[in-house]
């Protein structure tokens, strides 16, 4: 299967600190890429990589099959720490800026909503709960129908609903084609989300395979716990 993303020996240094050291991904088309490790690892220091939040020292990202220029991003969703929410607004609200600002089209916002479970939702977003502040952030990545949504650690905090809520709203969208990007140090999360898996610790990329149901914490830590 072809990639929709592919990083080559991406590498990113903070003050001749090494953050991130040769990393070479590779990102199946229509599937759920669960990018693995501890606090730290190098994970989110690669998806701001991926979506120009920040330069790489060096290496290349491939996007779609050609080197990353800035108007790869019209194809790229993200939910990387906070989303920029308006506590004021509400979620449709929340959505019209995303596409006023990505100047796309209104039309299909409702549909967004229904997808992530705040359709007819008339709060403002800043009574929502952390999940369904999760799930209209994952909305606003979706405003312009990318090809790749990656999210950073999308369940931290949530509770045990928020966390289910969530796992199916990812499914669906897997189910749409559309790719995936995941971080997760939460492994038991994973093992119900992955077509693929990369473990990162101290900024390499020490495995990356198709993920076949195995025990993933026992991998986890025979990977991480060897370095």
């Amino acid at each position: 299967m072809a990639n929709i993303l592919e990083t080559k020996n991406v590498t990113k240094s903070f003050r001749n600190q090494l953050a991130l050291d040769n990393v070479s991904v590779h990102i199946p088309k229509g599937e759920v890429y669960c990018l693995l490790g501890p606090n730290g690892a190098g994970k989110t220091t690669l998806m701001k990589i991926i979506t120009g939040m920040i330069h790489k020292t060096s290496g290349k990202v491939i996007f779609d099959g050609k080197e990353w220029e800035r108007d790869a991003l019209n194809d790229i969703g993200s939910l990387i720490e906070n989303a920029p929410i308006y506590g004021n607004l509400t979620a449709l609200e929340n959505l019209k800026v995303v596409a006023t600002l990505r100047k796309v089209p209104l039309n299909h916002l409702e549909s967004i909503l229904e997808q992530v479970g705040l359709e007819n939702n008339k709060k403002r977003s800043k009574d929502f709960s952390l999940g369904m502040k999760q799930r209209l952030g994952i909305g606003m990545a979706m405003v312009s129908n990318p090809k790749l949504l990656i999210l950073d650690e999308p369940t931290n905090g949530l509770d045990p609903i928020g966390i289910q809520e969530l796992r199916t709203l990812i499914k669906g969208l897997a189910k749409k084609d559309i790719t995936i990007l995941i971080s997760s140090h939460d492994l038991s999360e994973v093992e119900h989300l992955a077509d693929n898996i990369g473990i990162i610790s101290g900024g390499k990329l020490l495995l990356e395979e198709k993920y076949n149901n195995e025990n993933l914490e026992k991998l986890f830590n025979e990977i991480v716990g060897g370095v």
